[in-house]
This record gives structure tokens, sequence and C-alpha cells, in this order.
């Protein structure tokens, strides 16, 4: 029996070692912000999808677009609605969409998708319509939205359906939009609406059943030493042509048109003679199809070349890994500029194949903007370009070199809940340094704050913006402001950008690391550093999280508990970090969990406790950052030795199992988390039993294991005390009739299933293994039990062994 004891835990240790190993390099926020009812909300009943938004810092509004209905709400109270529009669907328009087989009530709506800045007061908006995309002008004057009336042809600016991911972006009056043309959705374009409207070729070597992310515009004519053009650069993902697979792989894409683009004047009439595109490397080190990117944000610089864009990537939904990617604008830019094109070329079996092309490149160079050296041959306009030219670039939009990671490879990669939205800050500190602030929304309702210091990504925390998991479809910032918005299916939610007041200690805000937040040490506050004038005594360390200016913390006060002999006692000892491991001493010397104790994420259980358990317990918080370990003090408990009665009428003090609770004496402060108590019977704690799934697969199946081998041993016991019974009766007394036997029926003993079930927020960090069976990184597995116990196997016999 023991042998088959010692495999169930080798086994589960080989399971437990190997998991741990998979998840180490994902990144985990060193705090978990949960769900409060502080934060400003915006919905309102029966209205749907609010995805659209539009800041308008000059009108003091932001502007919701939702499910037939667009909103203007105050900027710094987005609870404050100034005013409303409604635009809904004629009831003949709604029936014409179901006769096409869509939706009544889902599809045959209208879904604000398009929603830009014209001048002072008017916006351009855009619904789809049940399927009849519809663009109007809609003015903000005296606080009153109010649609124009001057309803144009939405197909081509607006998506059909409401739910197909799109970009649009206006330049000065021009409109770049990227959607699909037809009801089908089989058309794919980029279109610019304009006097001279352009758009692609319907050609799958431009595009490829595409899924349209984002669009920018960047100024790269300030400056130019060569008189180059400014460009609209387009993020979507699209069925790759370049891979000779079975079947077609969807992969990441960045392309740029220019913004002086006429078309040609014979070849490529009214069609884009700058498009070209490029793949986007954002190599995960897991094996895995491409990672296809789901939102992109421009972090804009002075000087274009120093501007960067970030880029959010997941991969399967089976896999549930997300990542970010920054790439640079000049390394983009060089890219088209200088980079080798692929080509198609046809095989032995007619299949068509790309490769690199390594043939002469027409002059002025394709795809390329009107720049100096087209001037100098006499070409002042795209309609002046060779139609050696526009035949290269026409068959040949695709550079044969990805664009490489701003680092070489990911800024973050995380496992759990995909990543979904991506806004970043730059954040200027006190060491006069700017810092780039990540926001990243994911698919569960948290928003990730993370920054890179010299390489290692640090995500300071997460917050759950809305009580149940819902994903986050839209994220804006106003940085000027210190908000952020993020819209959903159910509603808008605003949120400041920092709360530093979240930060008790000097210690805790140094290590935070937030670029928002300082401590000041003539007021003892963590506060931010842009609220006002940065006081000179305000202190921060970003890189080495350094606390050594910090005065020292005042004692924490202790708590007072009764030990009543034979009973369990559960001590809390809340973690302030997720990076943080939990350490407990009891008179100066280190506990480990074993037959005695059983330390778990939320405290120490004291098991049968005895006279010499009573003294004092400490519980310290450890945490590494960036090389640096931090031990702070959270809990001390005092327990003294209780000489009175040790149960209640009706039970046995010998069996071990009393009603008996410890109660606190002169506490001077509330002690963390649950108040300490103590248990009769059973061991665990309220957050640890077995409540909802939370008992891990692997503790699961050692006991069942274990069972198994109980029952099988006490079966072939049985039968061979029914033989020997059998034998020596047919020796003394002969034969007997089946009858004269009674059935002895072999009974198991019972067992109870113990151990930690402790949830953490995040995929893994350095200090806790996890395995993800749900997707979002709740699931932890217990720490290791010494086996040499009587309780090694996480199960107690019966009660009277507690």
């Amino acid at each position: 029996m023991s042998l088959l004891f010692g495999l169930s835990i080798v086994c589960g240790l080989m399971l437990h070692d190997g998991v741990s190993a998979l998840n180490t390099h994902y990144c985990v926020p060193r705090k978990t912000v949960p769900f409060q009812n502080d934060l400003m909300l915006f919905r309102e009943k029966d209205i749907f999808n609010y995805s659209t938004i539009l800041m308008r810092d000059d009108l003091g509004v932001l502007l919701v677009g939702a499910r037939e209905a667009i909103y203007a709400l105050d900027i710094d109270n987005i609870s404050v609605r100034k005013s409303v529009v409604y635009w809904r669907v004629p009831k003949e328009k709604q029936t014409e969409c179901t006769y096409k087989g869509k939706l009544a009530e889902v599809e045959c709506r209208n879904y604000i998708r398009t929603l830009h800045r014209v001048n002072a007061t008017t916006m351009y908006v855009c619904g789809t319509n049940a399927f009849s995309p519809t663009c109007d002008y809609m003015t903000f004057v005296n606080g009153t939205l109010q649609l124009q009336q001057r309803q144009d042809e939405g197909k081509g600016k607006c998506p059909f359906d409401p739910f197909q991911r799109y970009s649009s972006l206006m330049v000065g009056n021009d409109l770049y939009s990227a959607t699909s043309i037809n009801f089908l959705g089989s058309e794919p374009v980029v279109l610019r609406s304009s006097n001279l409207a352009l758009r692609t070729e319907f050609r799958s070597s431009w595009l490829s059943e595409p899924d349209f992310v984002y669009m920018d515009l960047v100024d790269e004519s300030s400056d130019s030493p060569d008189g180059d053009d400014d460009k609209v650069y387009l993020f979507f993902s699209e069925k790759a042509m370049e891979f000779d697979l079975y079947s077609k792989v969807a992969v990441s894409r960045v392309a740029r048109v220019c913004k002086g683009d006429m078309g040609g004047q014979r070849t490529l009439q009214r069609k884009w003679t700058s498009f070209l595109k490029a793949s986007l490397d954002c190599s995960l080190s897991e094996p895995s199809l491409p990672p296809i990117v789901q939102d992109v944000f421009l972090l804009k610089h002075q000087d274009w070349r120093k501007s960067i864009f970030y880029a959010v990537f997941t991969q399967s939904a089976l896999s549930q890994v997300s990542a970010v990617c920054a790439y640079s604008v000049q390394s983009i830019s060089d890219l088209f500029s200088e980079g080798k094109f692929k080509t198609p070329v046809t095989v032995e079996t007619s299949h068509v194949k790309w490769v690199m092309y390594t043939g002469e490149v027409p002059v002025p160079r394709p795809g390329a903007c009107i720049n100096n050296v087209a001037r100098k041959m006499g070409m002042n306009r795209s309609l002046d370009l060779p139609d050696k030219t526009l035949q290269f670039i026409r068959d040949r939009p695709l550079m044969d070199e990805p664009v490489r990671p701003l680092t070489g490879g990911p800024l973050l990669v995380k496992r759990g809940a995909l990543l979904t939205r991506i806004v970043v800050d730059s954040v200027l500190a006190l060491d006069g340094q700017s810092y780039a602030v990540m926001f990243i929304g994911d698919d569960n309702g948290y928003v990730q704050k993370a920054v890179n210091y010299d390489g290692e990504m640090f995500i300071i925390e997460e917050v759950q913006l809305w009580e149940n998991p819902v994903p986050i479809i839209a994220l804006r910032l106003s940085s000027s402001k210190g908000w952020l918005y993020a819209g959903s299916e159910l509603g808008a939610i605003q949120m400041p950008v920092s709360n530093c007041s979240r930060h008790d200690t000097c210690m805790d805000c140094i290590v935070a690391r937030d670029p928002y937040c300082a401590w000041d040490l003539s007021t003892r506050q963590c506060s931010s550093v842009h609220s006002s004038r940065p006081s000179p005594d305000s202190i921060q360390s970003l890189k080495e999280a350094d606390v050594t200016r910090c005065p020292q913390p005042d004692p924490v006060a202790a708590v007072d508990l009764t030990l009543v002999p034979q009973n369990n006692i559960q001590l809390p000892c809340q973690l302030h970090s997720n990076l943080a491991r939990v350490h407990w001493r009891f008179s100066e010397q280190t506990l480990h969990s074993d037959h005695k104790y059983y330390i778990y994420d939320g405290g120490l259980l004291v098991l049968s406790a005895s006279e010499a358990d009573a003294g004092e317990y400490v519980c310290d918080s450890v945490e590494q950052i960036n090389g640096r370990t931090y031990n702070r003090t959270v809990a001390v408990y005092r327990l003294q030795l209780y000489f009175g009665p040790t149960a209640r009428a009706g039970t046995t003090p010998s069996s071990g199992v009393t009603n008996s609770t410890g109660s606190a004496h002169g506490a001077t402060t509330a002690a963390p988390g649950p108040s300490p108590t103590t248990h009769s019977g059973d061991p665990l704690p309220p957050e640890t039993r077995s409540d909802g799934g939370k008992i891990t697969g692997l503790e699961v199946a050692v006991a069942l294991l274990s069972l198994l081998c109980l029952v099988l041993i006490g079966a072939v016991l049985w039968r061979w005390k029914c033989l020997t019974f059998l034998q020596r009766s047919g020796e003394n007394e002969g034969k007997r009739q089946s009858g004269d036997y009674k059935h002895i029926q072999y009974r198991s003993p019972e067992k109870k299933l113990t151990g930690p079930h402790s949830g953490r927020p995040c995929s893994a960090n350095n200090n806790h293994t996890t395995v993800d069976f749900k997707g979002n990184g709740e699931h932890h597995f217990p720490p290791v039990i010494n086996i040499s116990t009587l309780n090694g196997l996480g199960y107690i016999k019966e009660e009277s062994a507690i």
C-alpha cells in the first residue's frame, strides 16, 4: 500500500513541477483591485453596445455611440448625461433586413460605428442602420445634440455587419475607412472618401478576408530631408497567401498609404498607388500559429521618428495567451522605403508561390510617396508615375521581411483572460524621465496597468471595472485630465489613471513603482505627482524600488488570543501583493507546513493546539522585486493558554472535538483579513473548503487513487479471509449449504480531503505555481505538505485525529 501511495505523490509532484515550468515567464499584476462602486458608470436601460467613444475636451463632453443612441456625457463625470440623440431604424427598414435572413432584434438595428470630429461644433456619425449603412452630421450647441438630417450613403464608410471589425480616421475633411463595401462582407476595401476618392484593388493579394483593427496618421512630412508625404497607417489581420499550407493561416499586417496619393493616370485609376503592407512579428516562445493583432495605439512624439505603435496580440482562444509588442514608426517606414518585395511565381503544378523578388526595381520606387527624387524626374503627382512602377506595385504590394518589435520580442506576455484593447500614456516622473504606462483591457472586464523599466516588464495593478465579466470593447485615455474611459456591451465606465491612496505605507508606495505616485515625507501620504506641484519632500524610485529613504514603519500591534487545548486555531494573514509570499515565525523560528502547522495563502492553521503552541506568531510578507527583497510584518498574534472547560454539554473532551472558540483580548488594532478563530473538528478555513469547484484536479486525483487502493486491498483481504474460512470449515464439518454463510461486507474507512485551494488573479508568478482551468488564471496548486507525516496525502482518516 505504501508503494501505491508513494507513486501517487511522485506523479502529483511531477505534474506540479511540469506545470510550474510552463508558466514561469508570464507577467503577473502586483496588485488586484476588485470591483468597487466608486467608479463613475453610465448606462441606460435597453441600450447596449457602448462601443464608439469620441473625446471632445474642447466641448467638455464625452460622446458615446451605442445601439441606436448617441450620448453627450460630462467628460469629468460620465454618470451625468448632458444630451442624447436616438437614431432608430424605421420599421420598414427592419422588416427588409429580416427578409435577408438577419435577426430583427439583434442585427437589424442601428449600431453607431463611426464618430469623428469635423469642426468646433460638428461631428460626423455613421451607423449600420439594419445592414444599410448611413451617415449624418451631428452638432452639439448650447448643451444639446442634434442630427442635421443630411444623411448620405454609408457604404464603405461604415460596416454592414455591426459585429464586423473595422477602422476609420478623419484627416481634415477626408474620411479614411477600412471595412467591407457589400452586404455579404466579401469585398473588403480601404477607402478615402473625399473630392478625389481612392480605394484598394479587389484582389486577394491586396486584401484577403481581412479583419481591420486600427488606423492613424503620422506626420512624416515634418522636417523631412527628402520632402516625404504624411502617411496613414492601417493595422489588420488577414489570410496569408505567402504560406504554402494545406489550410489558410491568419497573420497580422501593417499597411500604409500616402496622404497626397491621387491614383494613377492609366494603371490604378482611382486606386491607391502607395498601398504597401508587411507582416507583424510578435513571436512567442511557445510553438503555435501566429498571434493575431487585436488593437493598436500610437504613442506620438514631437519627432515622428520616435513615435511608437503598441499592439495587443492574442493566440487562439484555447491557448489563452496574449502579448503586447511595440514597433517603431521609423523601422516601419524604413522597411517600406528600403525593404525587399515578395512576388508570386508559378510552380509545376500551376500553384502560385510567393518568394522574395530579386529582379530590378523600377524608379521611382513602387509604393513610395511623391518626394524630392520623383520631383527631380518631373513627377509632382502620383498621376505622373510611369505604368511600369504602377504595374509593379499592383502585383506586389507585400514586403518580404516582417516588421520586428522594438525590443526584439514581446514587452508583455500574459496567460488567462485575453487582452482586447490598449491605450498608452507618457508620464513624466520625478527623475525627469518619461515612462510609457500601458492600460490594457481584457475580456473579463479588467484593466491592466503596466510599464517597462529598461526591459523589465512590471504590471503595477489590475482593476476590475465591472462586477460581472464582460469584455472591454472600447478604451480611451485623456492624459490632460487623468481619466480612462472604457466601453462594454453593458455601459461605459470612467476611472482615474491612478489612485495613490491605495498605498498606505511608504514602502508600499515606493515598491508599487507607479510613475503617477510618490511618497510625501512631510504629509506621510502617497499622492499624485501631477495633482499639484510636487513637494520637495516627495520620493520615488521606479527602476530600483529603493526604500532606504522611507521612515521606519510603526510596529504592528499584537492581537491576543485564547488557546484552547485540542482545538484548531486559524490565524489570518492577508498579503498586500500578488508577488509576495507568506512567511510565518513562532518564537523567532520559521514555520513550515507539517502535521502541526498548515500554511496557506490566507493565513495559518495550528492543528490540535497544545500547551507548547502558546506564544507569539508573526506573519511577514516577503516580496522580491528587481533583485531586492522586501520584508513587511503584516500581523502579530499572541496565543495564551486557557485552563477553563474545553467542552460544552453533550461533547466528549477526549475525542478532541469541541465547540469552543477563541476570543481576542486587548487588541489595539483590527487584525487584517477575517477574524482569528479556533476550529473544532474541521481544520479547513472557509476560504479553503471545497466550494464551487475550488478543489484542484491534482488533489482530487490523488485522493481518489488513494481511496481506490484501499478498496482494492480491502477486497483482496476479504476474499482471502473467505477462502480461509471455507477451507477450515470444509475440513471440520464437510460441505455446507450456501445459505448457511453470512455475507461479510467490507467498509472502507472514512476520509476527509484537506488542503489549500486558494486562488490568484493571474496566471503565475515567481512564488506560486498555477494551472488555469477556467481560462481566467484563478486556480492554484497548494504548497506541498510534508509527506512523512500522518496526513501526508492531504486527508485525515477520522475526526478524532484532528
